[in-house]
């Protein structure tokens, strides 16, 4: 075990070599970053002398040097400042400079991957997190985030405050997302991320944001670690290993690249393998996994104002276990392609353009021939595959007092599969069966979009706006589902629309007032699967091209007070939802599978409603010690059948307690986690009560010098026997998916990115 995890460590040890030097001379950069999370501040206009223009997308600014002149800054994220001259002349010589954000009470929250020592403004993510093989596990550092999970050790589907699927809007750096290969969702969108090349995720709760697409319950960015260019030729990278006892679960990942002035050209890849783990009651658990990711991306500085970013990722899971489903994961092999080319532009108020094309291909496999069945029927297997490809084009105007973005984009989805099944045994014997998964369904998702920022005297306003234009049809109709659809194609023009405003109260309180509107068609899945058991209980799921778009008519209610060593966050929200997609038992409906119990059809309702809350509090202690607590709740509930929403994580509340002590090398960390019961469930969908749990975890890192360190801890040190509330059953079993027990872990890492 212990070679596994040294040799990343030892060649991580071969690529660390000195900074480059500062700038020098009358010319210099400065890089422009939040004073909490040295983040860099992108689009603050500057005046100096006679210079003017604004920060770059790493927050870098070029200028000569004039003496006793003062530097002037605006951001409509941090407000109006200046820098003295003798500011100025040490910025020249540190290359940077810092500065506090205004308080801004949006339903926001950011999962820092890099964050700083000492950091209270994002959650932050250790090295452990980097090492993961699933990005959906990001997500669930977020007590508004829960995952439907079908396998205990991958493919964790995100949910949240009570929305999933298609529902979320996830994409990668603004413009990539890929589309689940499996009928099952196996391989979520977020499944196909690779952690170790993300350094933040943005998550917009509510439908507030939609520069990105239709984010109908929310919208979740991740942001790669950008493209840095150095004034010296740069040899970069980063090694890490890790090993989990409870699963004897094996991880690397790693980082290389070369950069001087006009160019970042770096290699990235990771390695996962996992065996089966036992629960708090010494239940093994099938969840074996295996999982490698690698890829490259080329970062060019075609002029000071110019700058194209091309990216290429290959993805590769195989012999996977999903006890909760017919089927196990046999092989899903993705590719994921992103290219991005930004211009900036100075002395008026166009300040940025940026244009990207993104395209992903996955190619997914699963059977049964690995499951312990008794008696075998059948022997099936489903070959399937999805692309999603697109383009988006963007403008950014800076004015005096606001900011606008603009543009258009657009994204094809397509989805083909066939499933065999081979007979074993009775009437069918010796006969073979191909069904047609989705109906070779595509939908074609142009749109326009807008989203507007404006600083009145201690008052903030933001619009965002969307016209999207949805069509959906089939390219493979099976003549059985024509049968039972008498429509196949669909045309929809969906509008979405939100407002806000935060009153700056004081200097350390604001409140915020936001409303939205979001319309969204159906799915692939939604409109086009062809009898598959896709949903929360065992029933086959039929399509319905037929759909009306969802709408999601919703308000958010935000307070937000910070002072030097406490931050307190709360939000609120309530969803009225009209024609809510979901769906009912059909009895006229025959199931393709003898074993199914019967069909559900995708339906509209009429009504719902949801409602909820989420508070997270920072606080700097004593001692070098600080703390934080979240909670979060939401209520769901069927206004036709009178009865909960399924699939509604019950109330989680999380406590952190961690130091820094030695100069920042010794970080021990504490962390309680304690979630409800959830006795709000819908029969209809087969849901059963879940019990509440309380967790614990100790873990402590150790930092050899500024590169290299070591993480240790134990998850679930109580080994407590629970499940989420999500987790699916165990197929032919009543008993859910438990999580792991005990669980000793240990990482390595050298960083010298």
């Amino acid at each position: 075990m212990m070679n596994k995890i040294l040799f990343p460590l030892v060649a991580g040890l071969l690529l660390l070599c000195p900074e480059p030097g500062l700038a020098q001379g009358n010319e210099g950069s400065i890089q422009l970053l939040d004073h909490s999370t040295q983040e860099p501040i992108e689009r603050a206009r500057y005046r100096y002398s006679s210079q003017n223009g604004s920060t770059d997308n790493s927050g870098v600014i070029t200028i000569e040097y004039v003496e006793n002149d003062t530097l002037f800054f605006s951001h409509v994220g941090y407000g109006e400042w200046f820098v003295t001259d003798s500011q100025v002349r040490a910025a020249f010589k540190k290359g940077r400079l810092f500065r506090e954000q205004r308080l801004i009470a949006k339903p926001v929250t950011i999962i820092a991957v890099r964050p700083k020592p000492g950091d209270v403004e994002k959650i932050g993510l250790d090295f452990n997190d980097r090492l993961s093989h699933d990005a959906g596990a990001l997500l669930n550092q977020s007590a508004a985030v829960s995952s439907i999970r079908k396998s205990g050790s991958y493919g964790f589907d995100p949910v949240l405050r009570g929305y999933k699927y298609d529902q979320l809007n996830i994409v990668v750096d603004g413009l990539l997302c890929s589309a689940a290969g499996c009928p099952n969702r196996m391989d979520p969108p977020t499944s196909q991320i690779p952690p170790n090349m993300i350094e933040q995720v943005e998550i917009y709760k509510g439908p507030h944001s939609f520069r990105y697409g239709t984010g109908f319950g929310g919208t979740i960015v991740f942001e790669s670690n950008p493209v840095r260019f150095s004034r010296e030729q740069d040899l970069y990278g980063r090694m890490s290993g890790g090993f989990e006892s409870n699963g004897e679960v094996y991880r690397s990942e790693g980082v290389v690249g070369l950069r001087d002035q006009t160019y970042d050209l770096g290699l990235f890849g990771s390695f996962s393998k996992g065996d089966d783990y036992t629960d708090g009651d010494a239940v093994t658990v099938p969840s074996s996994f295996q999982r490698a990711s690698m890829g490259g991306r080329m970062g060019l500085k075609l002029a000071d104002n110019q700058k194209l970013t091309v990216t290429a990722t290959h993805n590769n899971a195989r012999d996977t276990d999903f006890p909760a489903l017919p089927m196990d994961l046999r092989s899903d092999k993705t590719w994921l392609f992103n290219a991005k080319y930004e211009r900036s532009y100075q002395g008026g108020d166009f300040d940025n353009w940026e244009t990207g094309l993104f395209a992903s291909f996955v190619d997914h496999t699963m059977d049964n021939l690995g499951k312990d069945l008794h008696p075998r029927m059948l022997d099936a297997t489903t070959e399937a595959n999805t692309v999603s490809y697109g383009g988006r084009s963007e403008g950014t105007w800076v004015f005096e007092n606001g900011r606008l973005y603009s543009g258009i984009d657009v994204r094809i989805e397509r989805a083909e599969g066939e499933r065999t099944r081979e007979f074993l045994m009775g009437p069918m014997a010796g006969k073979t069966v191909h069904d047609n998964v989705w109906n070779g369904g595509q939908i074609a998702k142009p749109g326009i979009f807008g989203e507007y920022y404006h600083s009145f005297p201690g008052f903030d306003l933001i619009a965002s706006g969307r016209l999207e234009y949805n069509d959906a049809r089939a390219t493979d109709l099976s003549q059985d589902f024509a049968a039972k659809n008498p429509e196949i194609e669909a045309n929809d023009i969906n509008p979405n629309f939100s407002i806000g405003g935060i009153k700056h109260v004081s200097d350390e309180l604001s409140l915020g007032l936001w409303l939205g509107r979001a319309q969204r068609s159906g799915s692939i899945t939604e409109r086009y699967i062809n009898s598959f058991p896709v949903g929360r209980d065992p029933y086959e799921m039929l399509g319905n091209p037929a759909l009306k778009p969802e709408i999601n008519n919703q308000i958010d209610l935000t307070l937000a007070y910070l002072t030097g060593n406490t931050s307190l966050d709360i939000g609120i929200f309530a969803s009225l939802l009209q024609d809510y997609i979901s769906s009912e038992i059909d009895p006229s409906l025959k199931p393709a599978m003898p074993s199914s119990p019967g069909v559900r059809r995708y339906v509209n309702i009429d009504d719902a409603f949801m409602t909820g809350f989420e508070v997270i509090w920072k606080q700097r202690l004593f001692a070098g010690l600080k703390h934080q607590a979240s909670l979060a709740w939401t209520y769901g509930e069927d206004r036709v059948r009178n009865e909960p929403l399924p699939e509604i994580a019950p109330l989680d509340f999380r406590y952190t307690l961690w130091g820094s002590y030695l100069d920042n090398t010794l970080m021990p960390m504490v962390t309680l986690r304690h979630v409800t019961a959830q006795d709000r469930v819908s029969t209809a969908f087969g849901e059963t009560d879940t019990p509440s749990f309380t967790l614990l975890d100790v873990g402590v890192t150790y930092k050899i010098n500024k590169s290299i360190g070591v993480t240790a801890g134990v998850k679930n040190l109580f080994d407590e026997a629970y499940y989420e509330h999500l987790n699916r059953s165990i197929k032919g079993q009543s008993r859910p998916i438990f999580a792991p027990g005990r669980n000793v872990y240990l990482t390595l890492f050298a960083d010298m990115m």
